[in-house]
């Protein structure tokens, strides 16, 4: 997401929020994955969202398009607490948390059980 009334032809690093928390996470140095149409999980939402979704089998199924992939998916989603419309899907959340792990720019990893 982008921070309203940016210049679109000189985007700064604190132009790009986190879709879920709005922070200004890329510029604050944390991990950051991005999605479709410029959407941005941080490194701090991927963990609750691994912790609730994957570890913790919360969440409801998607009633709306999942910020990071655009798709209506019939699966758990985690919501945004900020924005309940910005979910991300199950299907998101690993692959954003399988890239977060490999990512050479970030140190990151997956939360784990116990």
């Amino acid at each position: 997401m982008h921070r309203a009334g940016i210049n679109e032809n000189d985007v700064q690093p604190e132009d790009i929020l986190c879709d879920y928390c709005q922070r200004a996470a890329w510029s604050l140095g944390d991990p950051c994955i991005e999605g479709h149409r410029g959407s941005i999980v941080c490194g701090s939402c991927l963990t609750q969202a691994f912790t609730d979704i994957v570890l913790g089998d919360k969440g409801e199924p998607v009633h709306w398009k999942c910020r990071m992939c655009l798709e209506l998916r019939d699966q758990l989603s985690w919501h945004s607490k900020i924005d309940p419309e910005a979910t991300i899907c199950l299907r998101c959340i690993k692959q954003s948390a399988t890239a977060l792990e490999k990512s050479k720019h970030w140190e990151w990893s997956r939360p784990t059980g116990g």
